[in-house]
Order: structure tokens, then C-alpha cells, then sequence
């Protein structure tokens, strides 16, 4: 005997609830009917994949990677009938989409009124979140496909480029660094850099932007000079980062789309290009590779393009 996708799914929902009444609930089933499913399940393994003894649910190490196996397999099982359903009609019916904080204000907004426009039947799901947890969703089947700023690991995920955003410079207003054309990465060695905090893939991109010859001759980035002297400032969001710069408190690197949503005052913030060839990031879609959405992701990335 195998297991069933209605067994696979309480497992996966008894592991994101906690609990026997919450994942009944979820699943819209009794709790006793939800018990009997996992005990067939473990009778069906020949192990046990859930440690009831101490009062909460706990996954034992076999109900783990059970789970893990289970996520892979019910992500292809919607995958399929997703597919059935749009066969003929992409974009269509449910597209769980996840996005980066630092792209989604700035490109979602008008692309989404074109979206409606185009595909009427389309009920797109948003998420907007770090890259690292998009990724793991999207491997994991809670996502269809997210949009993210790359240079990333995309292993056992394929993309489709969108454009290119580059990374310029800001100052307070009145800054010494603020009255030429462009600023030059070795200028900021001794700046106070404000960028936001560790888990935003901006803040990798920002850094790797800039890169100067050390005085031994050798390159060096600005990434090991803001490990090795950084600053004490990081900000949590794009929003609170222009607002730090524009106080006084130190100099940034922004992503040029923010810079022309109008996010940054002209009278309080100034924004020089960089002079740098690798001052940008590439703004992409990604989806599982082997997805039978494929197809569907791509078609999203040039609608998006325009």
C-alpha cells in the first residue's frame, strides 16, 4: 500500500498547526478523522511520524523527512492539476506569486492593473518576503513562482530576467561627496554606510557594487571593508534607510527603481550614479525547475518586462 495525498496533507497541516484540532480544522475534517489518517499512515510506513507523549505534536525524525518528501510530492500534485486546468487558457485560476520587499512596491503596482487587464481569470496570491524564505517556499510547493533580484543560488530553480536595476549612491543634502557626477566606490571607505540589515539580498547586492584597489594593489570589496570597519547603523526597511540618510547620519546605496518611484525627497536626499561597471542587480522570476508552470512564470516575467 502507499500513502495517500489526503494523508500526506494532514501531516503537512499537523506540522504547521501544532496540533490535531488545528489541522482538523484546517483540513475541514474531525479531529477523530484526522487522528485515524495519520495512524494509517504510520501503519502504513511501519513507523511512527508523530511523538504524542509529551503533551504537544512533535514530528519524529522519520515524520520529518516524511514531511519533507510530502511537500515535494504535493507541490507536484497541484502542479498537475493546475496544469490540466490552464492547459489552454495560461495564467488562469490560482498563481501563488512571492516577491522581495525591495522590488514589489516599486514594480508590482502598475504591473498588477495590466495583469487584470490581460488575464480576467487570474487570482493572483501575494507574498512579499526575504529571498532566502521565497525560495523555501517555492521549493517546499507554497509558491508558484516568486520575483527576486539576483546574484543568488539558484540551485534546482530556473528564471526568466525582467530588467536590470542599478545601484547608485546617496548623501545628505550639502554632502562633500554630492557635487560631482558620479561617486567613486573608494570615496565611501570612510563614510558611515547605512544598509539594511543582514537577510536582505540588497544589502549583498549594494556591496558587491562597489570594489577599490587596496594599498597593497590588490581588490579589494566593499563588502570585506564594511565587515572588517562598518558602521553602526542597518535599517529594516527601504523607507526607514532614505529617512537615516536624509537625518545626517551616513551615506547608502539604493536600488535606482526606489529612487524613481519617488521615494527619496530631492531636498533632503541626493543621488549620485556609481562608477562602477557591476553597480546593478538583475530583476528576475524563478520557479521550481521541472514545474508544469513553467511556462506560465515565463509568460509572467514578459508581462512584467513591459
Amino acid at each position: 500500500m502507499l500513502p495517500t495525498l489526503r494523508q500526506l496533507q494532514y501531516l503537512k497541516l499537523l506540522a504547521e498547526h501544532k496540533s490535531f484540532g488545528g489541522a482538523a480544522e484546517a483540513a475541514f475534517v474531525s479531529q477523530p478523522a484526522l487522528s485515524s489518517g495519520i495512524a494509517e499512515l504510520e501503519k502504513i510506513l511501519g513507523v511512527r511520524v508523530v511523538d504524542r507523549s509529551r503533551g504537544q505534536v512533535i514530528l519524529t525524525a522519520v515524520g520529518e523527512e516524511t514531511l519533507r518528501r510530502s511537500e515535494d510530492i504535493l507541490a507536484r500534485a497541484e502542479d498537475l492539476v493546475e496544469a490540466a486546468r490552464g492547459a489552454n487558457r495560461p495564467l488562469t485560476g490560482r498563481f501563488r506569486l512571492g516577491v522581495i520587499p525591495t522590488v514589489a512596491p516599486f514594480l508590482l503596482p502598475k504591473a498588477l492593473l495590466k495583469l487584470r487587464k490581460d488575464f480576467p481569470d487570474l487570482r493572483l496570491f501575494l507574498r512579499e518576503d526575504q529571498t532566502a524564505r521565497l525560495i523555501a517556499s517555492l521549493k517546499s510547493g507554497a509558491l508558484d513562482a516568486a520575483v527576486i533580484a539576483l546574484p543568488y543560488d539558484l540551485a534546482g530553480l530556473d528564471h526568466a530576467f525582467i530588467c536590470k536595476d542599478e545601484i547608485v549612491a546617496a548623501t545628505p543634502l550639502g554632502h562633500r561627496l554630492s557635487g560631482g557626477d558620479r561617486i567613486a566606490p573608494e570615496d565611501l571607505k570612510n563614510e558611515e554606510l547605512i544598509l539594511l540589515e543582514d537577510g536582505h539580498c540588497l544589502r549583498d547586492h549594494a556591496l558587491a557594487a562597489c570594489s577599490w584597489t587596496s594599498p597593497t594593489g590588490t581588490s579589494e570589496s566593499l563588502s570585506t571593508y564594511a565587515t572588517n570597519h562598518g558602521g553602526g547603523f542597518a535599517a529594516t526597511s527601504l523607507n526607514t534607510l532614505v529617512q537615516m540618510v536624509g537625518s545626517g547620519l551616513g551615506v547608502s546605496l539604493l536600488p535606482a527603481m526606489a529612487v524613481e518611484s519617488g521615494m527619496v525627497k530631492a531636498d533632503e536626499v541626493c543621488v549620485r550614479p556609481l562608477a562602477s561597471d557591476h553597480a546593478f542587480r538583475d530583476i528576475v522570476v524563478i520557479w521550481r525547475a521541472g514545474s508544469s508552470r513553467a511556462a506560465e512564470a515565463r509568460l509572467l516575467a514578459e508581462k512584467l518586462k513591459e
